[in-house]
């Protein structure tokens, strides 16, 4: 669990580890102090994010123009197609889990389709447990014994609650990550032994989203792993072979993702992010197979 922080000191990461493998993909501790407030843009991937903020509510929305926008301490997003946008303020600290949305069912009883294109406040799902965690979370005073605290709310919480997905959409999720976004949906379909149409009526009713727009985000999110891995390592990026690599038609495909999903282009997203990439931002939003 090592800590990575940028040499200007506005930004602290702390990875969280292998909290609860089956219920969430990856934590991380944050902090910043920043010289003035700023927007963030929060990309689509295939995970629900889950933010326990430590100081200022956490003011987000999918309108740039705010519109739309909540203001609270705990944050549960379901999945989308198009960019969140998030008001940093100067100071700010707290753990943002990437949550697996077939694990929501464990956690809450609810389905992740009933958070579509959503922003809540997590205690409308999750109870007012979780309200009590974030503030002894807040108590506490290392990184260590927040994520300890965490581990024993999850598990806690996973072995209260029996419900679970249809078997159909289990197995069609670990395919499309087997197959990290470039299967067909006729070959998930006879995989899983239903016709195209009930497959993407039951999958829509459990996450919100088919199945053909999930394979999507799997091949996008794999694509910016890459990109933040290369950037992290500071190595040469060539998006054509990172396009090739992922399973996009071609180099124009990927950047079609990008406009959608981060409202810009690769390298405008990689300037933009440079730093929070630098300093261990953007944790994995689902484990691909090797």
């Amino acid at each position: 669990m090592g800590e990575v922080t940028e040499q200007d000191q506005e930004w602290r990461f702390v990875q969280g580890g292998r909290l609860l493998p089956d219920a969430v993909v990856s934590a991380v501790g944050y902090s910043s102090h920043l010289d003035r407030p700023c927007l963030h843009v929060g990309m689509p991937s295939p995970a629900l994010t889950l933010v326990l903020t430590f100081d200022e509510p956490v003011v987000s929305g999918f309108q740039p123009s705010g519109d739309d926008a909540e203001s609270t301490h705990l944050v549960l997003g379901g999945l989308h197609t198009h960019p969140a946008y998030v008001a940093q303020p100067r100071t700010q600290s707290g753990i943002q889990l990437a949550v697996r949305p077939l694990a929501l069912r464990r956690l809450s009883g609810v389905p992740a389709g009933e958070l579509r294109d959503r922003a809540i406040d997590a205690r409308d799902v999750l109870g007012s447990g979780v309200e009590d965690l974030r503030q002894r979370l807040a108590e506490l005073t290392t990184w260590p014994e927040r994520f300890a605290a965490l581990a024993t709310y999850l598990r806690a919480t996973t072995a209260e609650v029996t419900s679970d997905a249809r078997p159909e959409v289990v197995e069609a999720w670990k395919w499309i990550a087997r197959q990290r976004g470039t299967g067909s949906m006729s070959a998930l379909a006879r995989h899983v032994h239903l016709g195209e149409r009930q497959l993407t009526s039951v999958f829509k009713a459990e996450l919100g989203l088919p199945p053909k727009a999930v394979s999507r985000l799997m091949r996008f999110e794999h694509a910016r792993q890459r990109i933040a891995h290369a950037v992290r390592a500071e190595a040469p990026l060539d998006l054509s072979a990172v396009a090739h690599s992922c399973g996009y038609y071609d180099h124009s495909h990927l950047v079609r993702d990008f406009h959608q999903y981060a409202g810009s282009s690769p390298s405008r997203w990689i300037a933009a992010e440079l730093r929070n990439i630098q300093a261990g931002a953007g944790q994995p939003a689902e484990e691909f197979p090797a």
